[in-house]
């Protein structure tokens, strides 16, 4: 193992059970490395080789995800941590090695050269709050989730008891009422009713525990006192998850740059004389959800701004699905506008400026009707090697 004076990366690839390590000089001089399990006695030993340099930077990837366990205990002990999104080191890898086959050591070399390379990478700050939200909000999605699964076989079941089956939004109560008017003569009829009333059963269950993580989550954003709740077709749910996936809004400086995260802005695939936009299938597909669901709800009601701004998309010849994407795009704008007006109230200052910075998002409105462009793309990334180094206490 090479040890030199000056600041490093350390480059990481995650895992559940390991991590591999790169240390990277800045100018990208491979200095070690390693391979560590990630019980205490190897995360002691991986922090114990990092000592032998003065100031380092833990670039681990993905920690929205697979990375966020151990990038959750690098913080717990003092270290200073960026994210690496796993496209940012994929394409890293393309570009080192002229190929894309994976392994563990090149994944944490990909993941070291992209935090030696680029400037901007988000530092991950320890937000209990923002984890206890994320914590509720993906058990809620799990009791919705375990609830469509079970009236989906509940339809099943009714439909070979009752012809034409039940409506589509059949509570629970509901499906008890209709299987009581049903007596089924023979065995697999009287089975097939058993099974229903037990899902009946499970149905009602899962009501009670649906309402009760609703209580739990309006509680928790009571105190973080969010406007994302005044905007029509959100709720606790949707409220929860943008706040735990976008955690602080100034690291997006514009709204167009919110609305390429969120995956409602299209993509430019013009070409030549042909000027044309294609719908984005990246971005975070939780937060695009969010927004699809506040799309739909807003198109329920003819009263509703969103609902006005779709018809008169449609009126000037899009496509039903054309009009919702940029319903989509325009929404996105909005909810960007609420979480910067949250940071301006609660006069919080972020690392990425002040609050209330809206010089590129301030004509957005809190209405669709406002204008902005529904075919806003952001700008180009910033890729000056100057990742800021953390000096070891």
């Amino acid at each position: 193992m090479t040890v030199e004076e000056g600041p490093v990366v350390i480059g990481m690839d995650p895992h559940k059970r390991s991590v591999t390590i790169e240390v990277m000089a800045a100018d990208e001089t491979v200095l070690g490395g390693g391979r560590y399990t990630t019980d205490v006695e190897g995360f002691a030993a991986m922090l114990a080789q990092v000592q032998a340099w003065p100031e380092w930077t833990w670039a681990v990837e993905g920690c929205n995800g697979i990375g966020r366990h151990v990038a959750n205990r690098l913080i717990a002990a003092g270290e200073h941590v960026v994210d690496v999104p796993p496209k940012l080191s994929a394409r890293a890898r393309v570009f080192a090695t002229g190929q894309g086959r994976k392994t563990d050591a090149t994944d944490a070399h990909s993941v070291a050269l992209v935090g030696t390379r680029m400037t901007g990478l988000r530092p991950v700050v320890r937000d209990t709050q923002r984890e206890v939200l994320r914590i509720l909000v993906d058990r809620r999605r799990a009791i919705g989730e375990e609830h469509t699964y079970k009236v989906n076989q509940l339809h099943a079941l009714v439909l070979e008891l009752i012809p034409g089956g039940a409506k589509r939004d059949l509570s629970a109560a509901q499906a008890r009422r209709l299987l009581a008017s049903v007596r089924p003569r023979d065995v697999a009829g009287k089975t097939r009713k058993r099974v229903a009333m037990k899902l009946v059963v499970d149905l009602e269950r899962i009501y009670a525990r649906k309402k009760a993580a609703n209580k739990e989550l309006l509680t928790l954003l009571a105190e973080v006192d969010t406007a994302l709740l005044t905007l029509h077709g959100i709720g606790p749910s949707g409220a929860a998850r943008l706040l735990a996936e976008v955690g602080d809004i100034t690291r997006f400086p514009d709204r167009a740059q919110f609305a390429s995260w969120t995956g409602t802005a299209p993509i430019d695939a013009s070409s030549g004389d042909n000027v044309r936009h294609r719908l984005s299938r990246g971005g975070n597909r939780k937060i695009n959800r969010v927004l699809h669901i506040m799309a739909t709800v807003q198109l329920r009601t003819r009263t509703t701004e969103g609902r006005a701004y779709y018809d008169r998309k449609v009126a000037t010849g899009k496509a039903p699905n054309e009009a919702m994407r940029c319903l989509k795009r325009r929404l996105s704008d909005i909810v960007y506008r609420a979480l910067l007006d949250d940071l301006s109230r609660h006069a919080v200052t972020g690392p990425g400026g002040h609050p209330g910075n809206g010089s590129d998002s301030s004509a957005t409105g809190s209405q669709p009707v406002t204008g902005s462009s529904d075919k806003s793309l952001p700008g180009p990334a910033n890729t000056k090697r100057t990742t800021p180094l953390h000096q070891a206490s």
